[in-house]
């Protein structure tokens, strides 16, 4: 199992987030995702927002660091890769739902 996230260089709601991936498929990104306490609504699209705060974290459970560029086209050579605006194809492992 490999997962990736990119450097907290993406500024949003007063903070800087990382996007964690996974190049294998959503299930294997939920999956690392929890073990790590990243709440379901964390999941945009195909990638989980990580706060800054939590990247060191996200790190020492095993998430390989990789450049942004790098992840995406990781991403996209999976096959995993949803821009905005395209419709998502059905997911066979939707993230977990919150429980509030």
């Amino acid at each position: 199992m490999t997962v990736y996230i990119d450097p907290p260089t993406w500024p949003g709601h007063g903070r800087l987030w990382s996007h964690l991936v996974s190049d294998v498929s959503f299930g294997e990104l939920h999956a690392f995702a929890a073990s790590i306490g990243c709440p379901p609504r964390a999941f945009e699209r195909d990638h989980y927002d990580v706060p800054s705060d939590r990247y060191d974290d996200a790190v020492r459970a095993g998430a390989v660091r990789i450049g942004p560029k790098e992840l995406v086209r990781r991403l996209t050579e999976a096959g995993l890769r949803r821009p905005k605006g395209r419709p998502a194809r059905t997911d066979p492992h939707p993230p977990p739902r919150d429980s509030l």
